[in-house]
């Protein structure tokens, strides 16, 4: 008797034709549903999910809503007790669904689990490791180009990366989904930020080993879209998450992080699209929509923001060494 299916895989997909049929034949084998979320691609990726993958679930969105949207529709059509995002321009080892599953069975402490991601292009690289997060307002993957040898070892993270992450479904809802105001970039963080707030742990899982090509769909690693997503975003992380206290704690620190930012986006002569991008970051901060997802302050969570500072702190020297 086969073993009963405890995750549901989510594949966002917007004009994925490239990848997504790869993506999903790197999964045969694996014990998990899998429901593709297409984002109104127009490049035949979504006909070729219907017409080669009869076993995936797939729903069809009508234009593209954005990374988020995807994976909220995903999770709505999951009922699993485990879901797993995954980018549709990846390539899964066999073993990868239960890799993933048997920590999360093992330690209840933790909602998300991040998988080794590797570099399609250069196998031997890391592509992420985990995400941490830092008091200069920088976002980061850990292990980036380094040796994927040097991380085969389990160990606690800020946030999972939603390129290639389990998450303990239930936990949605105390957490709440993805948060739609972001459409792409910065969404995994988010999640996993509120995840810490509430007192749970994210986990760096390097038997779950997935091959990224990146950006297949936004570019270059720098361009327009994802700087000014990126850009909003990294103001809206901040407004949401940290309480009137901390962000003043942090403050010279924000100041200094955002100013080196611009100065590198500067001299890649998208300076302009990142101050634009800062902008509209604080206009959805001030907005009703920004301010109803702002996560309110809680005494019974001070403890846990204590050890999040001290980790921001932390994580500006593991980025420095990096």
């Amino acid at each position: 008797m086969g073993r009963k299916i405890r995750s549901t895989v989510i594949i966002p997909n917007y004009n994925g034709i490239q990848y997504i049929e790869k993506c999903l034949r790197s999964l045969a084998g694996e014990p998990a549903r899998v429901v593709v979320v297409d984002n109104g691609s127009a490049d035949g990726s979504r006909e070729v999910v219907k017409e080669k993958f009869p076993q995936a679930q797939l729903v069809c969105l009508d234009q593209n809503y954005g990374f988020c949207k995807a994976v909220n529709v995903g999770i709505a059509h999951s009922t699993t007790p485990y879901v797993i995002l995954l980018n549709n321009d990846t390539q899964v080892q066999p073993g990868f669904v239960r890799a993933l599953e048997e920590p999360m069975e093992r330690h209840p402490e933790v909602f998300s689990g991040s998988a080794q991601m590797r570099n399609m292009h250069k196998p031997e690289l890391i592509d992420d490791a985990g995400d941490y997060y830092c008091a200069l307002g920088w976002a980061f993957a850990r292990g980036k180009d380094k040796r994927a040898q040097d991380y085969e070892k389990k160990c606690y993270v800020f946030s999972a990366c939603g390129g290639a992450a389990i998450y303990r479904r239930k936990l949605f809802d105390e957490l709440g989904v993805m948060d739609e105001n972001h459409f792409a970039y910065l969404e995994d963080v988010d999640l996993g930020y509120r995840g810490r707030i509430h007192g749970y742990r994210n986990l760096y899982i390097p038997g779950a080993v997935v091959y990224h090509a990146g950006s297949a769909v936004s570019g270059s690693r720098h361009n327009k879209f994802k700087v000014d997503l990126t850009s909003k975003n990294s103001i809206y992380l901040i407004y949401k998450n940290m309480p009137a206290i901390q962000l003043l704690l942090n403050l010279p620190l924000l100041f200094v992080g955002f100013t080196i930012k611009f100065l590198f986006f500067a001299r890649k002569g998208l300076g302009g699209t990142y101050l634009n991008g800062l902008w509209k970051g604080f206009r959805l901060c001030k907005s009703e929509e920004g301010r109803a997802h702002k996560v309110r302050f809680r005494r019974e969570h001070f403890y846990h923001y204590a050890v999040i500072q001290l980790e921001l702190w932390q994580n500006i020297f593991m980025r420095l060494m990096q």
